[in-house]
């Protein structure tokens, strides 16, 4: 138990190098900023910006994408990009190789790449991994997760919104994400993926199965919790659309139905998004509130997963956006003052 204990806290922090011998061990008196990374509509293309206090975040490239997403996806564009850091000390990257406007701007002669009515809204094969050592320089590959399992999920509509954490007990990273049958509900899997994050090296499985069959679930996101057990944050479309959460003993399953709903809006949002404060028994759940015009990101905050207070918005409340505006599916983790710093320095070139 203590050692599923001391893993938890790494995963929780986000550290590099818990339990690597020979590595700094990295606590969180290192951690001096946070990295706040997004896409937006307009761009399908990757943005980061930067905060040294967790509530004004600066974009930077001066607001302006530092990937675009032409240049890395099948699609010709990006969404949901998840970070986080890993055992070895690498950042590792996530996204949905996925273009809702190719049709309109050329990229392609369907409106979808499949049968829409078929397959579904925004139907699309796979997603892109990242990885990176400093989050300037990345490697990158393409997963078609439809065409490579094909015998298994070759008639799924869509693989969306993945996110990538540390399995401690696997020795692996853990790679989970939305697909649906056809156009019919979408249903949580994961995968392992391999250590340099170019493929998968298991079939994906199961996550999370809802009380109601009949209804969609999406937008994972996992958190190591202090106590040891996980807490895993998605969307439900049940009566509304909005976030709610799951506990489990194991990060890959057993994760147990909760019905209270957890942000407080009354427009539909997605892509929930838990990121802890720098020195503070705090822990913020983000989510994209995609019902109301302009989009923007909403903010709760709790001490113990249990009461949740209600922050606000970007710019309407404690949380700030300095340099841009309706960020879209982003993620929030701590980093080094160095590294911040080093990012800022590289864009302002």
């Amino acid at each position: 138990m203590k050692r599923n204990l001391f893993l938890a806290m790494c995963l929780l922090l986000g550290l590099a190098s818990c339990g690597q011998q020979g590595k700094k061990q990295l606590t969180e008196e290192d951690m001096g900023a946070y990295l706040f990374v997004f896409f937006s509509d307009p761009t399908h293309s990757l943005f980061m910006a930067t905060s040294y206090d967790g509530y004004t975040f600066t974009a930077v490239n001066d607001g302006q994408p530092i990937i675009a997403g032409d240049t890395i996806a099948d699609q010709r564009g990006v969404r949901d990009p998840h970070i986080t850091r890993g055992p070895d000390g690498a950042f590792y990257m996530a996204m949905t190789d996925l273009h809702i406007f190719a049709n309109r701007l050329g990229y392609r002669e369907t409106q979808w790449e499949r049968d829409g009515e078929m397959y579904g809204w925004g139907n699309n094969r796979g997603l892109v991994l990242m990885k990176s050592y400093d989050l300037i320089h990345w490697t990158q590959s393409k997963v078609r997760v439809i065409d490579e399992y094909k015998e298994l999920f070759g008639e799924m509509g869509c693989a969306w919104a993945p996110e990538t954490i540390y399995d401690p007990v696997e020795g692996k990273m853990m790679i989970y994400f939305t697909m649906r049958y056809h156009n019919e509900e979408t249903r949580l899997y994961y995968a392992y993926t391999d250590d340099d994050f170019t493929k998968f090296v298991t079939v994906p499985q199961p996550l999370f199965e809802y009380p109601n069959p009949k209804i969609s679930t999406l937008d994972a996101d996992i958190t190591a919790l202090p106590d040891g057990r996980f807490c895993m944050m998605y969307v439900a479309h049940d009566e509304g659309i909005g976030i709610k959460m799951a506990l489990s003993d194991r990060i890959n399953g057993g994760y147990q139905y909760d019905g209270r709903w957890i942000d407080f809006e009354e427009q539909a949002c997605e892509a929930p998004n838990v990121w802890k404060r720098i020195g503070e028994d705090k822990w913020v759940v983000m989510y994209d509130i995609y019902g109301i015009r302009p989009s923007n990101f909403g903010f709760a905050e709790t001490t113990d997963f249990v009461h949740f207070t209600d922050l606000g918005h970007f710019n309407e409340g404690v949380m700030k956006a300095t340099n841009f505006q309706s960020p879209k599916h982003g993620t929030v983790i701590q980093i080094t003052r160095e590294e911040a710093e080093r990012l800022e320095n590289h864009w302002k070139k």
